[in-house]
């Protein structure tokens, strides 16, 4: 690759000083296959964004690749986004006279790419790649640039139809998050004209929720609990009271022949990006927690990278990976579940109660206790009337786009190889 590459790491040894805004720093959560995932990106400030590239700027058509966690994965920086790349990463220059950046990079998602990496990672625990591996990585023959540009274009296709997917659904998300912020956090809920009580969870994080303050109503009354303030009849339950935690495992006696397995890798902030069909004979010994329509499943280890997706209408014999606690609702509406397990003071819970210095993890007990608030039921029956068509609508648009990846995908090799001519 060091042929028609330049390789760029980070400069620096230790981890910058990060900032509520700024420009993102992208590191190994950060990538994906072909994408970047921004939604939980840390910032840089203006200062030490120019420390940190003082070999090189990133720009337009350069690619940020994963040296670990998870090896392979690659992005081209699109037009307008200032980013700076960070600790295991790798900021590849492509020659462009030699090689078209979209070319590239869906060379090196191509399986046979794919497949070297994963055989040259080393490490146990973490595999990863040394930048001589990732120097000395072979391509295939490269075609002529134009023909480069014109694979790279059908390929493209397909990322623009998931990218405009992928907009509608931050609209639509939006939404559901806004209802249930207005009514579950500032308390501005149908019937009640309040607006003095503390918002619950952090306020620093939510500044809208200053406006709540300005004074109550005559009719509106609130009392103590564990969470602050909250309405009169209103309650704090722990999230073990109004659903269950990891309720179906597969055992000897139920397990199928086959599977459609999910593992922690292939599960972004709200987002599956592969579910892997396999022989439950041949499928990973972590392959045991089964989801049905509704659940919403939570990464245990590392919480801080907030890796949960909810469950609509999976496939028959869907399975996921130990690594995920599976949550499902008993007594509250899923979407209302969703909302709560998808809130910045959740994610917090759960980072104050992980252990473990290199792999912080937390356990099913701690799901059980988290503090929730639990409203009226005819309160969440209209929220859940509301939000229920929107997040079915999300999870079908998020189905979709799983499918054209999977096509994507598929027709990659095939162009590549020339099996399928243009």
């Amino acid at each position: 690759m060091d042929s028609v590459c330049e390789f760029i790491v980070d400069t620096k040894h230790k981890t910058p000083k990060f900032t509520d805004e700024g420009y993102p720093c992208i590191r190994t959560p950060n990538i994906g296959r072909g994408y970047f995932i921004l939604e939980n990106a840390k910032y840089v400030s203006e200062e030490s964004y120019k420390e940190w590239v003082e070999r090189a700027v990133p720009s337009e058509g350069d690619l940020i690749f994963a040296r670990e966690a998870p090896v392979g994965n690659v992005a081209i920086i699109p037009k307008g986004l200032k980013v700076c790349h960070g600790q295991r990463t790798v900021l590849i220059r492509p020659d462009k006279t030699k090689v078209d950046s979209h070319y590239l990079m869906y060379l090196m998602l191509g399986d046979e790419l794919q497949n070297r990496m994963y055989s040259m990672a080393s490490g146990a625990t973490v595999p990863h790649l040394n930048m001589s591996d990732i120097r000395a990585l072979e391509l295939p023959e490269l075609p002529p640039l134009k023909k480069q540009k014109e694979l790279a274009g059908v390929l493209s296709v397909y990322d623009k139809l998931i990218e405009n997917n992928n907009r509608r659904i931050a609209i639509l998300e939006e939404m559901a998050q806004s209802l249930y912020r207005e009514w579950f956090v500032k308390f501005r809920f149908p019937g009640h004209d309040q607006s003095a009580v503390e918002p619950i969870g952090n306020a620093e994080s939510d500044p809208e929720g200053a406006s709540a303050r300005d004074g109550v109503s005559q009719n509106a009354k609130f009392i103590d609990s564990s969470l602050g303030k909250i309405p009169e009849g209103w309650e704090v339950k722990k999230l073990g009271d109004v659903a269950s935690i990891n309720p179906e495992s597969i055992t000897k006696q139920n397990a199928p022949d086959r599977i459609n397995y999910i593992d922690i890798k292939s599960v972004g902030t709200g987002t599956i990006d592969e579910i892997k069909p396999m022989p439950f004979s041949g499928a990973p010994s972590r392959a045991r927690r089964i989801v049905r329509d509704g659940d919403i499943i939570w990464a245990t280890v590392r919480p801080n990278r907030k890796q949960y997706s909810y469950m609509a209408k999976p496939e028959e014999n869907t399975v996921v990976s130990t690594g995920f606690a599976v949550i499902r609702a008993e007594t509250v509406p899923k979407s209302y579940l969703m909302q709560v397990t998808s809130t910045d003071g959740f994610v917090s819970y759960l980072v104050n109660h992980a252990t473990g210095a290199a792999y912080p993890a937390v356990n099913s007990k701690d799901f059980e206790n988290a503090g929730i608030l639990l409203p009226p039921h005819a309160m969440l029956d209209m929220f859940d009337g509301m939000c229920s068509a929107v997040l079915e609508q999300c999870e079908l648009l998020k189905r979709k786009n799983r499918n054209l990846a999977g096509q994507r995908d598929m027709l990659l090799p095939k162009l590549i190889s020339g099996t399928v001519l243009l």
